[in-house]
């Protein structure tokens, strides 16, 4: 579906326009994509992409458009602070390799934050027609904290084959005609604090009036220019702890020896004023969680909302919630009945120590230094802060609670704690308050509801929920027994959520969750995360251990080997069961346990590792598909299941193929055939849960997934491989794989096989995975999703029943070596003269580099295997489904096997197995003709509707005379 919007993009509209206009117009001249329908590259006039598909989408224009224009594609992104625009900015420059160009750098010398009378449209306006007509420029350099430009950067009109403009008003009128494409970005934290606001004072006032108290200058100078964007994006994103800070503080009575790191010339100086502001509704109580955030540097503005942070330990774990913010939406709070309570000053003086940060913070109105390490990784942070040797004693209440206790709440109505901070009172006049006090909807706020331009935030029944708070279904303490007794623990069980949640809110509360039970019942607490296959279950687990510092046991670890040499991987009795809960029954009475780990490779297991959950930890996960199974959850405390992620995106996938060739299926139809122990053995069990969860995660469109590969033919020496690898990390492996392409017959391939028409399998070492393979590819970079999942043999028989046809296979053996930052791969593919040499990383610099020491550029290929089987292969050779005839034999005995082993019955399985070439003409005509007799009855239909309107009016004229 991507593709056709892409290409529709050019057939209606910019590939005619470019065809008709010179090849060396100017950047005064209309756009490529200036006569594009605002609806070419969206679902309808007033829907819009999520944040994922609109930067895929993105990516996929751009390229495009590149292909067909010569000279610089110019792209502008804008939106609202805090929508999301420079994230999706700097995500789409990682993988096209483009310049972006903040619209901030064109500030003049004032302080008026994003107002529109700031911005030097001139000088902007230059530097894009200078790079447009193939001139070097400069951009200015702007200094927030000296409040003014400091400087300027060139950039080389031949370097930059795509420029970025990115900024609130980047969409302007008077830049609209520079642009080739054109994207607006709305949502992410502007909609959600216009969604707290909302909540806080209630409905006493309209949607457009909380607006423009708290963003004045949007509904009239930068919503108008979104509506002429070609691609919206509607960005989702809440503030999660996927991404946390995990920071440790302690005052700075530390060793003497840590000062020495802040006389460095990298160490960087900053001076914050951090300001906490109740809701006009709040009562007396210090609820912190309530209040909203906003820290002044120099003369910009940063707002989070609430005292967003998890304490774990001697940990303090903050999610990435901070977004930037103008100078008038403070003003526009503070006139909507919301008071600063606290407020103070804190000095920072920070250098970096690898991809950690060190930091002094001196907090004026508490007249202390503390010392603070931060990072992303808590194993990380932890031994860093033993390795520097501090031992002071660590801090886990925050600034604002060290205040709080102090000096005391501040009353209702009385000047905020602050020492010498000022809040700046140079607000709009025509603001007014409204009175703080929460009122029923009335008309027009139901109005307001029932339909909102795509630029606004969510209505009342869409905004963020406030998160329940963990409880136990009992409370009753009576049955004796003292706390951390077994008769204490089966006594008191956790009341389920009301409701199911996505990815992001659900780490928080199954991190609350945890929590909980360790402050109100003893340890351990053991916790079980189950799913299907590919729903993300397993990054849940780790992402959770990582937060709470605990050890993740997979029950794959308790596979039977003779069950694993059947296949049987999805089956409960593949489980060692009663080893499994001699190893439940030793954690929870505190004993040593030896936990077995199996190797998947050899179908055995190797050996087992002793497990002891310690006091200080006194957590441990189970995951696993069948983790909820009530032979097991009976024995934990936690249960948390997952459904969705690459689960449901297999079944849309195959609900689009067979879309494509005109046979329409239910997702649940799908299910039963693709997932049939699904249904039946797995989610029966994930509805008694606790805590449910709703993995939205796409592995073909979300950036995050990204995997930068390079691809050579060229012969590298294994001594070249070793030498550029971590030889304290490093790491060998070899895999022996069978990848087989399943496609529908009747799609559309202009006679040739494409991967992306197929669904691939591999068979690596006797287990099944799906290969998610829709890449980017630019450059010499493949950019790939880096998701793969595990399905059984029963899935992949189901989409040989469901009609999916065996079209190619590929035979190799993979010698894998890896470090830990990058992994290089050498294929053997079957037929094929020389191995191909993969490498493959998160960071496409690190690849680069490492393709570069191994001499490899100049050989690079982005073909994928199958586009390279298929080419080497006379076309004298080929059967119709495009594999080598001697091959066809092997192909068979597969697909016989899975059919054997999967299930199927004889009848599908002669079904699929007698398909000829004859057979898929007739088909792709059959499906072909239901198209048609569709089409008809909806005319017929149509065509009977409007005759019978005709026949009403003249009948009313005729009346009427």
């Amino acid at each position: 579906m991507d593709d056709e919007v892409v290409q529709r993009v050019f057939q209606e509209g910019g590939r005619d326009y470019f065809q008709q206009q010179p090849s060396t117009s100017t950047s005064s001249s209309s756009s490529i994509l200036q006569s594009l329908p605002l609806h070419v590259v969206q679902k309808t006039s007033t829907e819009s992409w999520s944040f994922d598909h609109g930067y895929y989408l993105l990516v996929k224009s751009i390229q495009e458009l590149r292909e067909k224009k010569e000279g610089l594609v110019t792209v502008g992104i804008g939106g609202p602070s805090g929508s999301g625009k420079t994230s999706l900015a700097e995500k789409v420059a990682s993988v096209i390799g483009c310049t972006v160009i903040p619209m901030e750098n064109y500030r003049g010398g004032t302080d008026e934050g994003t107002d529109l009378d700031s911005i030097d449209f001139d000088a902007l306006i230059r530097n894009l027609e200078d790079l447009t007509e193939g001139k070097d420029t400069k951009i200015p350099v702007f200094d927030f904290h000296q409040k003014k430009r400091v400087g300027s950067k060139a950039i080389k009109s031949a370097m930059s084959g795509v420029v970025i403009v990115d900024g609130t008003y980047a969409l302007h009128a008077k830049l609209r005609s520079l642009l080739d494409i054109r994207v607006a970005v709305v949502g992410g934290v502007h909609f959600s604090l216009l969604s707290k606001v909302r909540y806080d004072i209630g409905d006493s006032c309209s949607l457009d009036y909380l607006i423009d108290s708290i963003f004045p200058l949007f509904r009239k100078h930068i919503e108008p220019d979104l509506h002429h964007a070609q691609i919206r994006i509607n960005n989702s994103f809440v503030s999660s702890f996927r991404e946390a800070i995990y920071k440790l503080k302690c005052r700075s009575e530390s060793p003497d020896g840590q000062s020495t790191f802040f006389l460095k010339d990298e160490a960087q100086t900053d001076n914050f004023i951090e300001m906490y502001l109740r809701p006009p509704s709040a009562n007396e109580e210090a609820r912190i969680n309530d209040w909203i955030k906003v820290r002044q540097s120099g003369i910009r503005y940063y707002l989070s909302l609430g005292d967003q942070r998890i304490v774990d330990k001697n940990f303090i774990i903050r999610p990435k919630a901070e977004f930037e913010v103008g100078r008038m939406t403070l003003g526009g709070l503070l006139a909507l009945g919301y008071n600063v309570v606290v407020s103070y000053k804190r000095a920072s003086t920070s250098v970096n120590i690898g991809s950690l940060s060190l930091s002094l913070e001196t907090i004026d109105t508490l007249g202390e230094t503390f010392l603070v390490l931060r990072g992303t990784d808590r194993k990380t942070v932890g031994a860093e802060a033993l390795r520097m040797g501090i031992t002071g004693q660590w801090l886990t209440k925050s600034y604002l609670e060290m205040i709080l206790e102090r000096k005391g709440v501040p009353r209702l109505n009385t000047p905020p704690l602050v020492s010498a901070t000022s809040v700046s009172h140079n607000q709009e006049k025509d603001i007014a308050a409204p009175k703080p006090i929460r009122t029923t909807p009335n008309l027009v706020s139901r109005l307001e509801d029932l339909a909102q331009p795509w630029t606004r935030s969510p209505t009342k029944s869409k905004m963020e929920p406030v998160l329940p708070t963990w409880h136990f279904a009992s409370s009753d303490r009576s049955h004796g027994g003292l706390v951390g007794s077994s008769a204490f623990r089966d006594t008191m069980k956790l009341a389920p959520m009301p409701d199911s949640y996505d990815l992001d809110r659900g780490l928080l509360l199954a991190v609350q969750g945890i929590q909980f039970l360790l402050e109100n019942k003893s340890v351990p607490v053991i916790v079980g995360i189950g799913g299907p296959s590919g729903s993300g279950k397993t990054s849940l687990a780790h992402k959770t251990a990582n937060i709470v510092g605990c050890e993740v046991v997979s029950l794959e670890s308790y596979f039977k080997p003779e069950q694993v040499k059947d296949f049987k991987y999805d089956d409960f009795n593949s489980l060692d069961l009663p080893l499994l809960s001699k190893n439940i029954g030793d954690i929870k009475h505190g004993r040593k346990t030896k936990i077995p780990v199996f190797n998947l490779e050899t179908g055995s297991r190797s050996c087992f590792k002793e497990l002891e959950i310690s006091e200080d930890c006194g957590v441990i996960i189970f995951e696993g598909v069948y983790a909820l199974h009530p032979e097991i959850r009976k024995s934990l405390d936690l249960w948390i299941a997952v459904v969705g992620g690459v689960h449901s995106h297999l079944i849309s996938r195959v609900q689009r193929d067979k879309s494509r060739v005109g046979c329409f299926m239910s997702q649940n139809e799908i299910m039963m055939t693709v997932f049939p122990i699904f249904q039946q053995h797995i989610e029966p069990h994930l509805v008694h849960a606790h805590l449910k969860i709703r993995n939205d995660f796409d592995p073909v469109l979300s950036p995050e997934s990204s995997l930068f590969v390079l691809k050579s033919n060229k012969q590298v020496a294994y001594q070249d491989i070793l030498n550029i690898l971590d030889s304290a990390k490093f790491c060998s492996s070899v895999q022996n794989f069978i990848d087989i392409y399943l496609r529908l017959p009747g799609t559309p391939a202009n006679g040739h096989i494409a991967e992306s028409d197929c669904v691939r399998v591999r068979i690596c070492e006797g287990r099944f995975a799906l290969l998610i393979r829709e890449p980017i590819r630019e450059g010499n970079f493949i950019i790939q999703p880096k998701v793969d999942f595990d399905i059984s043999i029963s899935t992949v028989s189901g989409l040989l029943n469901l009609g999916y046809q065996a079209v190619a296979y590929i035979e190799a053996s993979a010698l894998i070596y890896q470090d830990g930052k990058i992994l290089i791969e050498v294929d053997h593919l079957q037929d094929a003269p020389s191995p191909y040499l993969q490498i493959k990383g998160v960071n496409k610099e690190a690849v680069a580099a490492a393709g570069s020491a191994l001499k490899l550029d100049g050989s690079y290929t982005t073909k994928s295997y199958l586009q390279i089987i298929l080419e080497r292969l006379p076309l004298v050779e080929r059967s119709y489904s495009g594999i080598h005839t001697h091959q066809a034999a092997r192909l068979q005995e597969l697909v016989d096997s899975i059919q054997s082993q999967g299930g199927s019955t004889p009848s599908e399985s002669s079904q699929s197995r007698e398909v000829s070439p004859m057979d898929g003409i007739i088909e792709d005509m059959q499906c072909r003709i239901r198209r048609l007799e569709r089409w008809h009855t909806i005319n017929t239909v149509l065509w009977t509707f409007l005759m019978s309107a005709l026949i009403g009016y003249s009948l009313y004229q005729r009346k009427r005379q």
